[in-house]
């Protein structure tokens, strides 16, 4: 089996996702080469001729799209993302060509689900605040309230493999669910979640903690906005961790003003934050720069969980790790 690296030189997401190590790993299952160039992506061009005659091309974040005149050009069979959502990555075209696609997508999902619950433990037992009073040399804070988790009303917006994970984490502490999703759910599904599907307004009004894991899709852009803002019972915790642009953000911010709830953010409309913006200044909102998932550890586990299922591609095998046709057209883009 062929494979084809790739990923640029000399890149974060090189040393992290392909250190040392995963290239032995790879290296003994298969036959590798990697993409020559330093620091940055290739073209089509380059991919055609680098990828010419591999049977497999590991990808990574950022990696342009691969249309189906690259597959056709080179004769790959497989496309294996180390990332997660392959939105961007491949078109109706590249499966077309006959290409099959596979992702580091469940793991993505369940680090970022156990991202989530940890931005929920944070922003309800206000614990930023606690470390800060003790580094400062103070100790208990007045006025400075913290909350349980246990038997909350837990608001999901969007049902995907995050939001899936999500909710097996959160079954030890009791939680009334509310889901809101496009798409009908399942009722044993919902009854073993102990879950109900509702509509966006619902989950705004009632739930006082609000996880948004909706896929950044042409309909989800700027799906929530003053409205659902406006609708947030005092005292709620809005946690952000699927895209920003899913948000109408300045909307959110001048509701997040008025001091009324709290909000822990992972992503935002723009990617760093802007240095002027007042999500870095305002005590209610714990802004955190898009890292829910997954941790710096996992990443060599992504790309060897890969690695294995393109050695069962080779062997035809089934998969565990494929993103079908349907699938991707549903992911962020």
């Amino acid at each position: 089996m062929k494979v084809f690296v790739s990923i640029p030189q000399n890149t974060p997401v090189m040393r992290t996702f392909v250190a040392d190590d995963v290239k032995a790993y790879l290296e003994e299952k298969f036959e590798v080469t990697y993409s020559p160039l330093d620091g940055r992506q290739v073209t089509k061009e380059e991919f055609i001729e680098y990828a010419k005659g591999a049977d497999a091309v590991l990808t990574g974040w950022g990696h342009p799209l691969i249309d189906g005149e690259m597959i056709e050009k080179t004769g790959v069979k497989l496309i294996a993302h180390t990332g997660g959502s392959v939105g961007s990555l491949v078109s109706e075209e590249t499966y077309d060509a006959g290409a099959t696609v596979l992702s580091g997508n469940n793991f993505y999902a369940e680090s970022v689900a156990e991202g989530t619950l940890a931005y929920i433990l944070t922003g309800l037992r206000r614990i930023p605040e606690y470390v800060n009073a003790i580094k400062d040399g103070g100790w208990k804070l007045d006025g400075v309230t913290t909350e349980r988790l246990l038997e909350q009303t837990v608001g999901i917006v969007g049902l995907g493999a995050i939001s899936r994970y999500l909710l097996k984490m959160l079954k030890p502490f009791r939680v009334n669910v509310k889901i809101f999703s496009r798409y009908p759910i399942d009722e044993e599904f919902l009854k073993e979640n102990n879950a109900t599907q509702v509509s966006l307004e619902e989950i705004f009004s009632t739930c006082k903690i609000v996880s948004v894991h909706s896929a950044l899709t042409e309909k989800s852009i700027g799906m929530i906005s003053k409205k659902h803002f406006d609708l947030l019972q005092d005292g709620a915790l809005f946690i952000n961790t699927s895209r920003g642009r899913i948000i109408v953000e300045e909307e959110m911010i001048e509701a997040l003003k008025e001091n009324r709830f709290k909000a822990v953010l992972d992503v935002y409309y723009n990617e760093p934050l802007e240095d002027d913006s007042l999500l870095r200044e305002l005590p209610n909102v714990y802004a955190i720069a898009h890292m829910a998932g997954p941790t710096l550890d996992m990443r060599a586990v992504i790309t060897k969980n890969v690695a294995d299922e393109i050695e069962r591609f080779a062997n035809q095998e089934p998969l565990s790790l494929e993103i079908t046709r349907a699938y991707a057209s549903r992911m962020t883009k």
